[in-house]
């Protein structure tokens, strides 16, 4: 049940979907990969919305070039580690809300135990091997999952809802080549802002999700683009299923 503090903050998300809603976002849980460029604005609109458990994991400390976009790190946090960081600024944020910190990398070893209990996942990394690791234990697990990729002033997203929509490896199949890609903040904000949209709408059993079709964001122009994708009868993840 909400509080009378809890009916006040989300007073007017009540108003569109009532206390019945608020309360199912206070009991879910949700892992966020990566707190970074992506998983800041995740992160932080899915705290203020009052997500009830919020787990995230970052292994990256912040350095001074992630300030240009990774909004919940200040200068003060240069050499702290991210999750740290954010965690920080989340209690600070929404104090009403469970958060779990954890400064480490995701691992074929520990992939399982971080997603264990969440109702749904988001990718928020720049890593392809880390992106396919997260994917092929999001399909093991049947747990849904928020992908988003950004580069410049572009960024895609789409939802995989397992054995039943494309995953992450129809999507890419290939590994991309390594570099260090240039990005403008804004980007970042566009994406993983529609990427904790996309959680609410889930977890509130809304329609609309971004699920069978790739959204992609051109902030050149101000478009966002959706374009249909379909499963890969040869795809090693999910072509079983």
């Amino acid at each position: 049940m909400l509080d009378d503090i809890e009916r006040k903050l989300y007073s007017r998300q009540i108003m569109m979907f009532g206390e019945e809603g608020q309360e199912k976002l206070k009991n879910a849980t949700v892992l966020v990969a990566g707190c970074g460029g992506l998983g800041s604005p995740i992160i932080h609109y899915l705290a203020v919305a009052g997500i009830g458990h919020i787990r995230f994991v970052d292994k990256d400390t912040v350095e001074m070039s992630n300030l240009n976009r990774q909004i919940l790190h200040w200068h003060r946090d240069i050499g702290k580690g991210k999750s740290q960081s954010a965690e920080e600024k989340l209690a600070e944020l929404n104090p009403n809300i469970e958060l779990e910190a954890f400064n480490t990398e995701i691992s074929a070893e520990n992939i399982d135990e971080l997603i264990q209990g969440a109702d749904i996942i988001v990718d928020a990394l720049d890593n392809y091997e880390t992106r396919m690791l997260l994917n092929r234990a999001a399909i093991r697990q049947s747990v849904p999952l928020v992908h988003g990729a950004v580069h410049g002033f572009h960024g895609q997203l789409t939802t995989v809802i397992p054995g039943k929509t494309p995953c992450i490896e129809c999507l890419i199949p290939e590994k991309p080549p390594k570099e260090v890609f240039p990005i403008i903040g804004c980007t970042a904000g566009v994406v993983g802002t529609i990427q904790a949209n996309e959680v609410i709408k889930y977890l509130l059993d809304e329609e609309g999700l971004h699920t069978g079709h790739i959204v992609i964001w051109d902030g050149k122009n101000g478009t966002l683009e959706k374009m249909r994708i379909c499963r890969r009868p040869d795809c090693p993840e999910c072509g079983h299923l």
